[in-house]
C-alpha cells in the first residue's frame, strides 16, 4: 500500500479492496484494519462501523446517480404537454449517458453499489430507479390521454419486468467494464430499442 497516502485514504483503499472481493456482508472489518496496520480502536476514531465506512465510499455516488435520474424525469414532466411526445426519451437518454460517464469515472465505487452492497441501504438503487421510471410512465400516459392520444392499459407486472430489464441491461455495461466507446454505442442502441418498444406498447 502506498505510504504517501493519508491514513484515511489507506482505510478507504483497503476497504474498497475487501468489499469488492467479498461484498459488504462477508467483508471483515478486522481484515481492513489489519491491512492498514492500525488497531481497531484507532479505526473507530474514523468510523463507528463497517456500515458507516461503506457509506463513506459510496454515499455520494449513489446520490449522484439517483438525483441525475430524478432530475431528468422532472425536466421531462415540466415540459409543455404537447411537446412531450416529440422528445420522449431524449432527456432520460442524455441522463443515461451522463450516468454512464460518471460510473466509468468512479468505477470501483459504482461496482460496490451494483455488485457488493447487499445488506446495506444502497442495494436498492435499481429498485428505486424502477419506481421513478414507472411513476414517470404513468404521468406520461395521463399526458397522452389529455392530448387525445390515449395509451392502452399496461399490465403492471409486465411494466415492472420491462423497466427492471432496461436498468439491468444498462448497468451490465458498468459491471463488465465494457470499453467506454462500445458502452456508449450500446446505450444508444438500447435507448432506441426501448423507446420504440414503449411507443408500440403505448399505441403511439
Amino acid at each position: 500500500m502506498d505510504k504517501n497516502l493519508t491514513t484515511l485514504e489507506r482505510i478507504h483503499q483497503a476497504a474498497k479492496t475487501e468489499f469488492l472481493e467479498k461484498g459488504y456482508k462477508d467483508a471483515s472489518l478486522r481484515n481492513i484494519v489489519k491491512s492498514v496496520g492500525m488497531t481497531t480502536g484507532a479505526f473507530y476514531g474514523y468510523y463507528k462501523s463497517k456500515e458507516e465506512l461503506f457509506e463513506a465510499l459510496v454515499g455520494e455516488h449513489y446520490a449522484y446517480l439517483l438525483n441525475c435520474f430524478q432530475k431528468a424525469q422532472k425536466e421531462f414532466a415540466d415540459l409543455p404537454h404537447e411537446q412531450q411526445p416529440e422528445v420522449m426519451g431524449d432527456i432520460s437518454g442524455a441522463c443515461m449517458f451522463d450516468m454512464l460517464h460518471y460510473a466509468y469515472e468512479h468505477l470501483e465505487e459504482c461496482k460496490l453499489i451494483l455488485c457488493c452492497s447487499e445488506g446495506t441501504k444502497f442495494s436498492g438503487l435499481i429498485d428505486e430507479m424502477v419506481e421513478i421510471e414507472a411513476a414517470a410512465t404513468h404521468a406520461y400516459q395521463e399526458v397522452l390521454q389529455e392530448l387525445g392520444r390515449p395509451s392502452p392499459q399496461i399490465d403492471p407486472a409486465l411494466e415492472h419486468i420491462l423497466i427492471t430489464g432496461m436498468f439491468h441491461t444498462f448497468f451490465e455495461l458498468v459491471i463488465h467494464e465494457m470499453p467506454l466507446g462500445d458502452a456508449e454505442n450500446y446505450v444508444k442502441e438500447m435507448r432506441a430499442f426501448y423507446t420504440a418498444g414503449w411507443m408500440k406498447i403505448m399505441g403511439q
